[in-house]
């Protein structure tokens, strides 16, 4: 019931976004330049809280524009209503719903929906990944200066060594292609499905890694801080990528290695 109730969710979502997409919706500014949030996240957000609700009402919540509920359930709900507003706000169809559950603080199921692809991931602890109920695995590049990369860049930039500018160059001055799509929870998918080989961000909210993360370890993919450290979706920054080239990532992340 968990599965079906976490899709049933993220379809409730996606068909707020649908309903929305290329239509007249109401655009508003949270902190930072251009870090938007739209009627339709307010609509998406809603039917996935009353799909969960209906299902589990002692279940915590974590939502990204609702906050957190005050329940203390061994069960968590992380949820990003649309992840790529800012696609969303221009017609640009990279953007998605995205549930991630943790029982008991560890990851155990995620749901990312992109409703224009028709693309639906799913992973299950211990069990894989899936889009569109077809098994994903990570790529086989060895070599990080062959690999195809995605990022992102924080809204708010903070003053800090390495930062997204800083490790951007490192990469595209030595010809590695680095994409930036918007979406962080599609970034993750992509790497689990073998499209990208390699994703880092500096600054991501649990809602947006949640899901996206439990993907990439499921398709045999390695995910850690910035460090090469354990990854928690509660801190900041992410490095996920095939497994093959974590160590070099790292390495340029920390600018102790050269490409």
């Amino acid at each position: 019931m968990l599965q079906s109730t976490l899709i049933e969710a993220a379809q409730a979502g996606a068909a707020e976004i649908l309903r929305y997409f290329h239509g007249e919706f109401r655009i508003d500014n949270k902190e930072g330049v251009n870090n938007l949030v739209t009627e339709a996240d307010h609509a998406s957000e809603k039917a996935i809280l009353a799909v969960i609700r209906s299902a589990y009402p002692d279940h915590m919540i974590l939502a990204e524009e609702s906050g957190s509920t005050d329940r203390t359930d061994e069960f968590k709900w992380i949820v990003d209503p649309i992840d790529g507003t800012v696609n969303f706000a221009h017609g640009i169809p990279l953007n998605a719903v995205s549930i991630g559950i943790e029982k008991n603080g560890e990851l155990i199921m995620g749901v990312v929906y992109n409703p224009h692809l028709k693309e639906l991931f799913f992973a299950e602890k211990g069990k894989g990944a899936f889009l569109n109920d077809r098994r994903i695995q990570v790529s086989s590049e060895t070599n990080a200066a062959k690999a195809c990369l995605v990022t992102g860049f924080p809204y708010v930039y903070i003053d800090q060594p390495n930062g997204p500018l800083d490790v951007f160059a490192r990469f595209v001055k030595k010809g590695v292609p680095v994409r930036r799509i918007g979406s962080a929870a599609i970034d993750l998918c992509w790497v689990a499905a073998g499209r990208f080989d390699g994703f880092y961000e500096h600054k991501l909210e649990p809602w947006d890694s949640a899901a996206g993360a439990l993907m990439v370890t499921e398709a045999g993919g390695t995910i850690t801080n910035h460090q090469g450290e354990a990854f928690t979706i509660y801190e900041h920054p992410v490095l996920a990528s095939n497994g093959h080239i974590h160590d070099q990532l790292v390495g340029v992340l920390n600018n102790t290695h050269q490409l």
